[in-house]
């Protein structure tokens, strides 16, 4: 059994930019007892279009900077670094962690009818081929069809989640997918969810949408039972429940952040993570 002190530490949560904080959200309204430490890698977004040398070179710098802080559980809430990284990183760290892909592809296989589910991701995420093959896990005989959307991070980054531009941008991406006669669609980068509505527009109402962030929170509430981790439910609000730390402060994302969250941070930090 762990300790008062062990189940009161933080959850550690990163991503490379202002995307984790849809999973951030979630884990706050699911499991309000917890204290939470997120870092968005704000200077090293985007990381769908870098190696998985590099990606598994910033997780493993990030978790180093979440380990000082004394978290119990870290949640890649980053779909190519949980592609990239996750599988590595696991063996070599003494405390739980987990990604947002398995969650994902979980609640995608029980979602759809017909067996033709979609998924949007970075350019890396695609490539990797983990959705699908956590979904044929689940249904072997599942038709995927992946679709690379790089600019969506940018977009949203940059603050354009409701614009023509984007609109087009993402008729363009999804024109494809639409002729796969999916009836799911996972929203494969934590990004994606704020761009929910245009997604759902152009899909159509014959799409489940799939947002992996909820999906993720629900399975880490699974985890910090089965390890014996959760926190006191009722946990008083307290000064620095929530804390944010960056690679490079951007106000956008400070902005963002008190727009989506459910709950009120003291500040966003920067720090070098190149130091860890």
């Amino acid at each position: 059994m762990k300790t008062e002190n062990e189940r009161a530490n933080p959850i550690g949560v990163f991503d490379s930019g202002v995307g984790g904080l849809t999973v951030v959200r979630e884990i706050m309204r699911q499991l309000p007892g917890e204290k939470i430490i997120y870092f968005g890698d704000t200077a090293r977004v985007p990381y769908g279009s870098k190696s998985k040398e590099t990606i598994t070179k910033y997780s493993r710098q990030i978790i180093r900077f979440l380990k000082t802080k004394n978290v119990k559980a870290i949640v890649i809430a980053c779909n190519t670094a949980s592609a990239y990284a996750l599988e590595d990183i696991k063996n070599e760290i003494d405390i739980p962690i987990m990604g947002v892909i398995e969650p994902g592809a979980r609640a995608a296989a029980m979602t759809t009818a017909n067996k033709r589910i979609g998924i949007i991701g970075t350019e890396a995420t695609i490539a990797s081929g983990i959705y699908s093959e956590f979904i044929k896990k689940i249904l072997t005989d599942a038709k995927v069809a992946g679709k690379a959307c790089p600019l969506f991070v940018p977009l949203v980054e940059e603050g354009y989640t409701d614009d023509p531009v984007t609109t087009e941008i993402a008729s363009r991406y999804l024109k494809d997918l639409k002729q796969e006669n999916i009836d799911t669609l996972i929203l494969g980068c934590t990004h994606y969810p704020l761009l929910r509505k245009t997604i759902a527009d152009i899909m159509g109402s014959g799409v489940s949408l799939v947002n992996p962030a909820y999906e993720t929170a629900t399975q880490l509430r699974e985890m910090l039972m089965k390890e014996g981790l959760m926190a006191e439910e009722k946990l008083d609000e307290e000064s620095g429940k929530y804390e944010i730390f960056v690679s490079d402060t951007t106000k956008k994302f400070e902005d963002f952040a008190r727009t989506i969250l459910p709950s009120d941070f003291d500040s966003i930090r920067k720090i070098n993570i190149e130091e860890y």
